[in-house]
């Protein structure tokens, strides 16, 4: 018989890992407590098992538990759970891709293993998520015991694994962070300034559309340094300074954008030239 597994906290990471965990057969979704009833219920429908719990106390022990609450939940549910509950074998673990497993050290103290299994990609829809999860990678790190256990349950429902520094675990969420949330923000820009020349929304899209997956292509495939190109990578900053200077007068934070922009961009032309 699969583990039993408790959940604290059924948002949409939540609830998708736990329909995937129950769907393959490697943990036995129990127990789960979210902040009020009627969210637990509908992510009970949706897992397809387990029992709605109204307290960390009301819930019923488990081989594993995954706290999939806020990053600033973490430690504070640890160790109330801790103080409510014999852990002594158990497996916790978070799926907070800022924060490291040493989060759940009060877990760790009352004679549990614990670790972090971070699925990199957005659960904007749970439902997509849990039907295509496989080949998703996932950082992870923690007690080997722990991850004994992990492992191969995430290997199970197509997971794969990376294994990551603890100790580096918020510069690791920043690399996402910039791969993701930032190429936006500098695609807004671009978008905006094209606007700002004249182009109406719907053409600027396409007019960067080839630009920025050409860009991204060239990334993947050769490299950053080898992808770069444009007037910093020529060494024309005469070029780049009329362009900061233009954007400086047209929008303050876009320019302020560009310009800390230059130092890095530089660099890695240098890195292009070697």
């Amino acid at each position: 018989m699969a583990p039993a597994l408790n959940l604290v906290g059924a948002g949409h990471v939540g609830r998708a890992l736990g329909r995937l965990f129950h769907a393959h057969g490697v943990f036995l979704p129990q127990d789960l407590l979210t902040r009020s009833q009627a969210s637990a219920h509908q992510a009970l429908g949706f897992i397809g098992a387990g029992s709605a719990a109204r307290s960390l106390a009301g819930m019923r022990p488990a081989r594993a538990w995954m706290l999939a609450v806020n990053d600033d939940q973490i430690a504070p549910v640890c160790a109330e759970l801790a103080r409510v509950h014999d852990l002594h074998g158990a497996v916790l673990f978070h799926c907070s891709g800022a924060k490291a497993s040493s989060e759940l050290q009060a877990a760790r103290e009352a004679g549990a293993w614990v670790a972090s299994v971070h699925p990199i990609r957005s659960f904007a829809d749970p439902e997509g998520v849990a039907q295509a999860f496989a080949g998703t990678f996932c950082g992870i790190e923690g007690d080997p015991a722990a991850l004994a256990l992990l492992a191969p349950a995430f290997e199970t429902i197509g997971a794969r694994l990376v294994p990551i520094d603890p100790a580096a675990k918020t510069v690791y969420h920043a690399a996402a962070v910039f791969a993701s949330n930032y190429l936006v923000t500098v695609l807004d820009a671009s978008l905006r300034a094209y606007e700002a020349a004249g182009v109406p929304e719907d053409v600027a899209r396409e007019l960067a559309r080839p630009l920025a997956e050409e860009t991204l292509a060239n990334v993947f495939r050769l490299g950053p340094a080898a992808a770069l190109s444009g007037p910093v990578a020529r060494g024309d900053f005469a070029t780049v300074a009329r362009q900061q200077a233009a954007l400086a007068q047209w929008d303050a934070p876009t320019g302020r954008l560009y310009e800390a922009l230059v130092a890095p961009t530089a660099d890695l032309a240098a890195r292009k030239k070697t």
